[in-house]
């Protein structure tokens, strides 16, 4: 849905907060008018502006999934100025959002492979809204494997539905920390994301990966994914950490030809692979 104001936020109400990781909050938001709610819509891999009033905005993925219908959720880590304001922020409270904005995972081309997802850190909600996504629809695909790392246990995200996910028989999940981060009773691996893909040998045949994490794990986890035979068109990544304003008017997306905002945030390593070299 469109407004004639670009830069008018919704007005959003917060449902629930969860505390995920130290600094690390997961809002559940519905809109405050029914109007905009019945109207709104979006796919995986979309993102938002989140706003303060008086603080100002941050750009973070829809971590929810649109097969969830009736609310969108954001996770967030504090860091500045604007997450620090809606880390003070509880249930009831009153947020602006903008969105959706950028391209989405090609959810439907995907339709009879395996997906293989590959996350580090607060890299996981950007994932999260895919994974959920391909899990309402599970009988489309074929194996699911998730690996997610952190740099400790207590920094790992959406604790709760990691255990979900580690129940269910059609999910492999692969849960790992850096060495250091474990605690005696940890029973996932221990180790650097793509050591442990390495050390997994995922199948490329008829297998898309997706991958998203930190900028070292990404650069260490290309090379694994084409070891094992991934070919550039079949792994996707997020950028949507190098977006500002939602509109591509700042600038501050820009790499080269490309806009972030408004040619992504989705990407493939084909893509990646025409980008300048400095990126």
């Amino acid at each position: 849905m469109e407004q004639d104001n670009i830069y008018l936020p919704y007005l959003m109400q917060i449902e629930k907060v969860t505390d995920e990781a130290p600094f690390v909050k997961t809002f559940r938001l519905k809109f405050s008018n029914e109007a905009d709610a019945a109207a709104f819509n979006f796919k995986a891999g979309q993102f938002g502006e989140y706003s303060v009033f008086g603080e100002g905005e941050s750009t973070f993925c829809i971590a929810s999934s649109p097969t969830r219908e009736g609310y969108i959720e954001c996770t967030f880590r504090q860091a500045g100025r604007v997450t620090t304001a809606l880390a003070t922020l509880d249930a009831g409270d009153t947020i602006g959002f903008r969105g959706p904005y950028g391209n989405t995972f090609p959810i439907e081309a995907w339709y009879g492979k395996s997906l293989l997802f590959i996350a580090g850190g607060i890299a996981l909600p950007p994932m999260r809204c895919v994974i959920w996504n391909c899990l309402d629809l599970r009988e489309k695909f074929k194996d699911v494997t998730i690996l997610y790392g952190a740099r400790t246990v207590d920094d790992l995200v959406y604790k709760h539905e990691l255990e979900e996910w580690k129940s269910r028989p059609d999910v492999n999940l692969v849960l790992t920390v850096d060495p250091g981060g474990e605690t005696p009773d940890w029973k996932g691996e221990v180790g650097f994301v793509p050591t442990v893909l390495d050390k997994i040998a995922p199948k490329s045949q008829d297998t898309i990966a997706i991958v998203c994490g930190p900028p070292i794990m990404i650069k260490f986890t290309f090379p694994v994914l084409e070891k094992y035979g991934f070919p550039d068109d079949m792994v996707y990544t997020t950028l949507e950490n190098r977006m500002k304003c939602g509109f591509g008017k700042c600038g501050r997306c820009n790499i080269g030809k490309v806009y972030v905002c408004k040619d992504g945030p989705v990407f493939t390593l084909q893509q990646m692979k025409q980008l300048p070299q400095e990126f």
